[in-house]
């Protein structure tokens, strides 16, 4: 099927393009921390990705809960709609419920993907640092998670969430989608510098 090709065809492109930058990054200089270790640079990373990551370790979350809330629900989505496209070629097998609940997850992510343009275009500061990348972005991981939701509803138009998501993934190197690389990064280093200087105690 063409559809299927195209998907494998961008998963080829996000794989060397994900490389491809795990490569250049990890040939960049690291100056380490000269001052003496006081703390856990394991427990500061762990920190990083759990506690570190809620509301109250962060002021613009506390401050903005909605748009706190809408990030983690698009973004829950999104990784969803990863593993269900890894899963379709076995969708028939995936039972009705399981599925039906899918399709409501991707479609209140697609919403929410929607509702992004509305902040973007409503908010005078956001509407100025945005960048055409940004709303193509933003219009394709919506589009990803709207097609996620019509094939789980109705499997006939899975060769439609295919050829997206093949166009999105060869994307994803190349565009904004690359920060959820860069993520796991500033997370760690924020972990690692947190937990040495016991700033966690």
């Amino acid at each position: 099927m063409a559809t299927a090709g195209i998907a494998l065809a961008g998963a080829a492109v996000f794989a060397a393009g994900v490389i491809s930058i795990l490569v250049a990054v990890q040939r960049r200089p690291y100056s380490p921390e000269l001052a003496p270790v006081k703390g856990s640079p394991a427990r500061g990373v762990l920190w990083a990705f759990t506690l570190g990551m809620l509301p109250l370790a962060k002021e613009s979350a506390r401050i903005h809960w909605v748009a706190y809330l809408r990030g983690i629900v698009f973004h829950i989505g999104i990784f969803v709609g990863a593993a269900y496209l890894v899963a379709t070629p076995w969708l028939a097998q995936i039972p009705e419920p399981l599925r039906l609940w899918l399709a409501a997850l991707f479609a209140v992510g697609a919403i929410l993907g929607l509702a992004g343009f509305g902040i973007r275009l409503a908010e005078p500061t956001m509407r100025l640092l945005s960048t055409p990348d940004d709303y193509f972005a933003l219009a394709l991981t919506t589009l990803f998670m709207a097609s996620a939701a019509i094939s789980a509803y109705a499997t006939d138009y899975l060769p439609a969430f295919w050829a997206i998501s093949g166009i999105t993934m060869a994307y994803a190197p190349f565009g904004k989608l690359r920060h959820f690389i860069y993520f796991f990064y500033v997370r760690i280093f924020l972990g690692l510098v947190f937990g040495r200087r016991a700033v966690l105690e």
